[in-house]
């Protein structure tokens, strides 16, 4: 079942859907994520690949019983927390006043 919404709240989001400040609001958006996607997915894959194609490489000790593809897959865990971090700072710096914006506009029109 779909929540039924008025014809007022319908016409309220086709207007900031259409908007310059919405569009703006994607553009950020995938500006962001999308060249961070691929390169976090090449990285991971390289990892991967590595893992498979390189083991010698990657069975090398660098100290201990530490080996550069233990190393490898810890990077992923910090490179996955960082992007996370700067994600998150993006978007508060970047798209969360604009998208706030949006809402107080989307809500000020509905209620009138």
């Amino acid at each position: 079942m779909s929540e039924k919404i008025s014809v007022e709240a319908q016409e309220a989001y086709e207007r900031i859907n259409a908007s310059d400040d919405f569009a703006q609001l994607k553009k950020s958006y995938f500006g962001f994520v999308v060249p961070l996607t691929i390169a976090f997915m090449a990285w991971y894959v390289l990892y991967v690949l590595m893992s498979i194609y390189a083991g010698g490489f990657m069975g090398k000790q660098v100290f201990g019983n530490i080996n550069v593809a233990l190393v490898f897959g810890l990077l992923q865990f910090v490179t996955t927390f960082g992007i996370a971090i700067w994600y998150a700072r993006f978007a508060a710096s970047r798209m969360d006043p604009l998208a706030d914006k949006l809402r107080d506009e989307y809500e000020a029109e509905i209620e009138r």
